[in-house]
């Protein structure tokens, strides 16, 4: 249960706009995107927040490496701020593709530094903060529960395990909560604090973002699986530090890996795959959207090409049988009712999205249902599969398959099935197929 039924708080790990989102990323958000039509479908008020972050995230989730956008402005000799609009909108355009709903709340991390020196401040006031080295640092040995949620034995972390050597930190777990010029000297993103010019840790971002737009409790929290033990750790150590209350979130849910032959995908490795090359490869990408459901967001999912043409094929003769979908059963009210329940009781049991889409298929081929109750089902399934099921593509026929079509249906009418035959395998050699229906025929592309 949310803390002040009926409204739901869910603030969202959202990019670092230094490069493409690459496809795993994305895969994170499309169960971002089921969470929230979930929510939405239960009767939940929502506020949904998502972070757009523009400063502060190291190349390492701990405080090793440079700032990512600085290493965007090295690659591309840009200035910082042209490299964080341009890749916000490369973002953007990619969940447009992908029918991911944009969040109520959008919240740049250089739009709030102003929240995130206030949060220091009370982190430093309530003694879980000391400044060394020109440093303000979070002091994790003030917390007998830092490291709860990735359940971390801190006796057996050994100094660089997590960060590089840092010899200003009291404890090798803590972690800077604002830097000044005595780190990254070339930074180009500054502000003035009361503890010198510089800019913040990338931990603090999320915590000052989401306790002004939801409050210093609130509901769920999401992210990749690779953010609980560093990012999220660090979240909830200097959230509940600034505020004593506790928990500060109700509920944390992570997403799994998408996975190659050679492990996670990682923008590091320089070999990521972004939506835009799955598009120029002739993939839909709502096709993507859709190998994304068909496994557990809590599972690795391993991609490959010729899973995602599998997928692909799966996805067009899904949409192709909904185009054709009929029923010979009456309208039946209760039988509809039944299966609306069982595909919310699926979606409901931890966002269970290949069982929500084997109820999908039950709906299709039950002969006990109209067809208007199908269409009815499939429509609100969708609501929260965003998989365009009802939406069919306008298909454009150049003069010349309509001509080859017109002559096929010439031939038919004179029952010259033979020329038939040959006109319909000279269209299908063109990329079209024919289907011959009570109203005429149909052309697809294949």
């Amino acid at each position: 249960m949310p803390i002040n039924p009926p409204n739901v708080g869910l603030y969202a790990c959202g990019p670092t706009v230094y490069n493409f989102a690459h496809i795993g990323n994305l895969r994170t958000y499309v169960f971002n995107d089921v969470l929230r039509r979930t929510l939405l479908k239960n009767g939940f008020k929502l506020k949904h927040v998502m972070n757009i972050t523009d400063v502060g995230h190291l190349t390492s989730d701990a405080d090793e490496g440079e700032d990512k956008m600085l290493v965007a402005v090295k690659r591309e000799k840009k200035t910082v701020w042209d490299i964080a609009k341009f890749y916000t909108d490369a973002f953007f355009s990619d969940t447009e593709h992908l029918n991911i709903q944009t969040p109520e709340t959008l919240c740049k991390a250089t739009d709030h530094i102003k929240e995130m020196i206030e949060m220091d401040q009370k982190i430093e006031k309530n003694g879980f903060a000391y400044f060394t080295g020109g440093n303000l640092y979070f002091d994790t040995g003030k917390l007998d529960d830092y490291g709860k949620l990735a359940r971390l034995k801190l006796d057996e972390l050994k100094e660089g395990a997590r960060t590089d050597k840092d010899h200003n930190k009291k404890n090798h777990t803590d972690f800077v909560l604002w830097f000044t010029k005595s780190k990254f000297g070339e930074q180009e993103m500054k502000w003035d604090s009361p503890w010198g010019t510089g800019y913040p840790g990338w931990h603090i971002e999320c915590s000052a973002m989401s306790s002004k737009y939801l409050g210093e409790q609130f509901d769920i929290h999401t992210g990749g699986i690779d953010h609980i033990p560093v990012h999220h750790t660090n979240e909830i150590a200097q959230s509940e530090a600034a505020t004593g209350k506790k928990p500060w979130v109700k509920y944390w849910i992570h997403g799994e890996f998408l996975v190659m032959d050679k492990g996670k995908m990682a923008k590091s490795s320089g070999t990521f795959i972004t939506l835009q090359t799955v598009i120029d490869k002739g993939f839909d990408p709502i096709a993507y959207r859709f190998f994304c459901l068909g496994t557990h967001y809590r599972k690795q999912l391993m991609f490959s090409w010729e899973g995602l043409e599998g997928a692909s094929s799966a996805y067009k003769a899904l949409k192709n049988k909904i185009a054709e979908v009929d029923g010979s059963g009456k309208d039946n009210e209760k039988l509809k009712a039944s299966f609306q329940d069982k595909f919310l009781k699926e979606i409901n049991d931890d966002l269970n999205m290949p069982r929500a889409l084997a109820v999908l298929n039950e709906v299709i081929n039950d002969n006990n249902l109209s067809k208007q109750n199908k269409v009815d089902l499939i429509s609100d399934f969708d609501n929260i599969l965003g998989l365009d099921l009802l939406k069919q593509e306008e298909v454009e026929i150049p003069k010349e398959i309509q001509d080859l079509i017109d002559k096929r249906e010439e031939a038919r009418k004179n029952k010259d099935f033979a020329l038939s035959d040959t006109l319909r395998d000279e269209i299908k050699a063109k990329g079209f197929v024919v289907e011959d229906t009570k109203e005429g025929p149909k052309i697809k592309k294949q």
